[in-house]
């Protein structure tokens, strides 16, 4: 409870509660709204810690499992807090232009992706120098233009599995793709927003710097929590193996040690049964018994002596 109460004092002092003017309101955000106050809808912070806190759990829960979020974030105020927060957990983001099928084809932007990175090839092991002075420059150009756009998704070679939105509304075209392929949806939901059109919404002040800044880094913070546990499953998990692997090695020598003994006992038996062979030896032929006088020596015909 005590970590709610803090939570909310610094979502307060970064005025994410500071909702649009009344005219411009959203009725479907009615639920989440505290107040009016000079023209001004007021978010309600109960509502916003709980909608942040299962939105963080099951971003957390998405990292663990070795997904992707992408975050979103073209609007001017959030591209430099969104552009850092991603790179610090090693996500793909986009914060400078939504390319109309960035999702939905997404083989197609991976072809420009690939250009790019051929591009900075070329310039970086000097194969661009047996090409004339503009040509160079104008590869340069395309490069920094590709960079720009599709920089933030460079390393990512399959559509992620979650979307982090900063402003719904400003970002209808990539909330809508997402839809379409069924991607689970978060993101920062203002007072003139719909918060039925994504699958977790924040409800939050989406325009101010510091509110921004909050709400993304709490997100981040999951995000890294969820990779931390995921190392450590990992971890636990070779250990294991290699406890395992020395058990059954241990298991495979005794076994050997088994086996050598019935051998060697096999053989010393061996040994036993034939080592007294010889006249009347125990493993030896049996003696010949000689006959003597009456003990069935063969008498001479007739029966009787001569």
């Amino acid at each position: 409870m005590e970590n709610n109460t803090s939570l909310q004092q610094q979502l307060l002092e970064a005025g994410v509660h500071f909702g649009h003017l009344k005219k411009k309101w959203n009725p479907k955000m009615l639920p989440y709204i505290f107040a009016e106050k000079k023209g001004i809808h007021i978010i309600d912070l109960n509502k916003t810690v709980e909608g942040l806190q299962e939105a963080a759990a099951a971003l957390k829960a998405i990292a663990r499992s070795g997904k992707k979020v992408m975050f979103v974030a073209t609007k001017k105020q959030a591209k430099e807090i969104v552009t850092e927060c991603a790179q610090r957990v090693n996500m793909p983001y986009v914060t400078e232009r939504w390319l109309g099928g960035m999702l939905t084809n997404f083989n197609t932007v991976r072809k420009s992706v690939k250009k790019m990175q051929s591009i900075d090839k070329m310039l970086a092991d000097g194969s661009a120098e047996s090409l004339t002075k503009k040509e160079r420059l104008t590869l340069s150009r395309d490069k920094d233009k590709l960079e720009k756009v599709l920089g933030g998704i460079a390393q990512i070679s399959r559509v992620p599995a979650a979307l982090f939105l900063v402003d719904i509304g400003h970002e209808h075209i990539a909330l809508a793709e997402a839809k379409k392929l069924g991607i689970s949806t978060f993101g920062m939901v203002d007072t003139n927003c719909d918060p039925n059109k994504i699958d977790f919404s924040i409800p939050a002040n989406d325009d101010a710097t510091k509110s921004i800044a909050i709400i993304v880094n709490y997100v981040a913070a999951a995000i890294a929590e969820g990779l931390q546990e995921r190392q450590a499953d990992k971890d636990h998990d070779e250990e294991n193996a290699d406890g395992e692997e020395s058990a059954e090695a241990k298991a495979a020598r005794f076994e050997q040690r088994a086996d050598g003994g019935e051998d060697r006992g096999r053989r010393g038996g061996q040994q036993g049964q034939g080592g007294g062979r010889g006249p009347g030896g125990p493993g030896g032929a049996p003696k010949r018994r000689v006959a003597g006088p009456g003990q069935g020596g063969r008498r001479p015909a007739g029966g009787g002596a001569r």
